[in-house]
């Protein structure tokens, strides 16, 4: 491969902190108290995290899967139980509800935005389905008009995987304000960040309250005496890690804004190269914050998308393969239906098969960058492909 076209600037770095992070954590040891139960970081940041998104009930929790897991078993997921997730996502999705005993039921996505395909989970509905989990993907939000109208034919409650969703909007309308239970990771890749880290969105106090009991091993806030109302564990947000999520979420909104302005350039630019399809946009998501910059290269075998990947980085844009099916790893089998098969899942899944082999996505830094740079990325991947 040739080696003469790379990134002339360096990007962005990620995470990106400040005095704010660091004013943060002095705030949070100053109280003496780092556990949420005694501090004040935790549940200030619920406040703003719930403001932020519209919606007046947040539960900070130890990181993303966890949101997952706690969101599901708050609906009553378990045994015996079903939950249609997209094919196409990472494995936290089905992952969380394997880990309380129910079968993850993945279905297609469509080509265009990567999100779930609502026809697919109509067909999918059966009489042990408790949960749909859409996931917007790279901040695309998915269909949510014809997805509440299955929930509401259904009445299968819908869980929205909004790790990669961060200050997005359906139709003028924050992820919060959809009447759905949201769920957010802060791994250290996400669009805000403490490490890792995780939030989950209720519609209404009571959920939000059987979430907290849940969160904390069955205890009630004011609980004294070990009296433990019901099966939990602990996820638990401390208290240095609430005061940079504060921090990170007031970054969230320039950032946002700087990734809408980058995105519709550098996907231009994607679609002019011999071969690469971007993600598409469908837009009534009217706020994209552009957790990934996705594109296609149809007809690329993994092994050849590896290698392309690997020259990326090399020249200094940093790229990934994208997720592989759920199914097309070891871990989806632990728990999953008899009657399913990698074969059958892969024929019911065709557009999960080929983004299996086929997608790219650059990290979401790269959006934060000038617009000159889009052009230098655009650039890299054009050479790196025809050279390959």
């Amino acid at each position: 491969m040739s080696n003469d076209v790379r990134l002339g600037s360096e990007l962005p770095a990620w995470p990106q902190y400040g005095d704010e992070e660091r004013e943060g954590l002095i705030r949070a040891l100053d109280q003496g108290q780092w556990w949420r139960i005694g501090g004040g970081e935790v549940d200030a940041f619920e406040a703003e995290f719930a403001a932020a998104h519209g919606s007046e009930h947040a539960l900070a929790v130890t990181n993303g899967t966890h949101a997952l897991e706690l969101a599901l078993e708050v609906l009553g997921i378990g045994a015996g139980t079903e939950v249609i997730v997209p094919a196409f996502t990472f494995i936290s999705s089905s992952q969380a509800a394997q880990r309380l005993g129910a079968v993850a039921v993945p279905v297609d996505v469509d080509p265009d935005t990567y999100c779930i395909d609502p026809s697919a989970v109509e067909a999918a509905i059966g009489p042990r389905t408790r949960a749909i989990m859409p996931v917007h993907m790279a901040g695309q939000m998915c269909d949510m008009d014809a997805l509440d109208k299955l929930s509401a034919d259904s009445g299968v409650p819908l869980i929205q995987d909004a790790a990669h969703a961060h200050g997005a909007q359906w139709r003028g309308k924050k992820v919060g304000e959809l009447g759905s239970v949201a769920a957010f990771s802060f791994q250290n890749g996400k669009l805000m960040t403490a490490g890792e880290g995780g939030a989950v969105l209720f519609p209404d106090a009571e959920m939000y309250e059987r979430g907290f009991v849940r969160h904390s091993c069955g205890r009630p806030p004011t609980d004294r005496g070990y009296f433990h109302r019901t099966s939990g564990s602990n996820f638990r947000l401390n208290e240095f890690s609430a005061s940079v999520l504060r921090a990170q979420l007031g970054r969230l909104e320039d950032q946002i804004t700087t990734r809408e302005q980058r995105w519709p350039v550098l996907s231009r630019l994607l679609a002019e190269i011999p071969g690469v399809v971007p993600q598409s946009r469908d837009d009534r998501g009217d706020r994209n914050p552009h957790y990934m910059a996705m594109f296609r290269v149809p007809g690329l075998t993994e092994e050849r998308r590896a290698k392309i990947v690997d020259v990326l980085i090399e020249r200094g844009v940093p790229a990934f393969v994208a997720f592989r099916a759920v199914y097309r790893t070891d871990a989806f089998w632990e728990i999953a239906a008899p009657d399913l098969t990698v074969d059958e899942l892969a024929r019911r899944c065709p557009h999960s098969e080929a983004l299996t082999r086929d997608c790219v996505w650059l990290h979401h830094r790269v959006l934060l960058g000038s617009e000159e740079q889009m052009h230098e990325v655009a650039a890299v991947v054009a050479d790196v492909l025809a050279s390959s």
